[in-house]
């Protein structure tokens, strides 16, 4: 009897699991339209959509400076997450988990475009190594060293360290942006032969551009983005220090735009 019962409720319980995940599954694939589910459809949806939230946030959040609050990449990826649920549509042509990242996503990368992270003396820092560096690498034709400049600015090694941490954080979130863009840009596309041929142009630009970056810099690019490690990580693999790490990948960023803007800017 005992096992006869426990077998009785084991068999509930899967039923009403298998029940719960047709739900998500049914909305996922487009079978289901938010409007026309009752509360405890929805409720079963959200609940299984919304670890993803914090998923994304603390991969976001890896990327980031240390005073960005995860809470905040949280809040505003569930504002996403929420907004997402209305607004899909089955005949989008992908599932709902891919649109719905792309607009956690979205929501927490436009969180960020409206931080100001750094204090103004940061911020003068930021942009005065940004000129020095430029400056030396046209002048000597290598990506200067933080001695370099230290020298060139005259700010003190450490100041150097920390404003080219803050000029990495800042860059790593323009790239996150870009990203971000270019994905939003290619769902929205759709067959639109202007819209996919100038989408199609921006990334071969993009793509001759870090062809031209030194070996170092794309091997930076490439374990930070591409293989999603992070800067203590990438610097294990490249046998470096996590300082070296933060300038190659801050150059790189730097070059890139710097390169994009020059060729680009007055094109597009």
């Amino acid at each position: 009897m005992p096992l006869t019962a426990t077998s009785n409720s084991s068999g509930n319980a899967s039923s009403s699991g298998n029940k719960a995940a047709e739900v998500w599954k049914l909305f996922d694939e487009g079978a289901l339209v938010w409007s026309e589910c009752d509360s405890a459809q929805q409720e079963k949806i959200v609940r299984h959509f919304a670890p993803k939230v914090k998923y994304l946030a603390l991969r976001l959040k890896a990327r980031l400076p240390r005073n960005v609050e995860l809470s905040d990449l949280i809040g505003s990826g569930t504002l996403g997450l929420m907004e997402s649920f209305t607004k899909f549509r089955p005949g989008m042509g992908v599932k709902f988990d891919t649109y719905a990242e792309n607009r956690i996503r979205g929501a927490m990368l436009d969180e960020l475009r409206h931080m100001d992270w750094f204090p103004r003396s940061l911020r003068k820092v930021v942009r005065t190594l940004d000129e020095a560096v430029h400056k030396l690498e046209r002048e000597t034709g290598q990506i200067p060293g933080e001695e370099a400049l230290a020298d060139e600015t005259g700010l003190s090694i450490d100041e150097v360290r920390e404003g080219l941490e803050a000029l990495h954080n800042q860059f790593t979130v323009s790239l996150e942006l870009i990203q971000e863009s270019l994905i939003s840009a290619e769902s929205s596309m759709g067959d639109e032969p202007f819209v996919s041929t100038s989408f199609r142009e921006i990334i071969s630009r993009i793509a001759e551009l870090v062809g031209q970056l030194t070996a170092r810099e794309k091997l930076v690019l490439s374990l930070y983005y591409a293989d999603e490690l992070n800067m203590r990580e990438t610097a294990e693999v490249m046998g470096i220090t996590e300082g070296r790490v933060s300038q190659l990948h801050a150059q790189a960023l730097t070059r890139l735009r710097r390169e994009f803007n020059t060729r680009y800017s007055d094109s597009r």
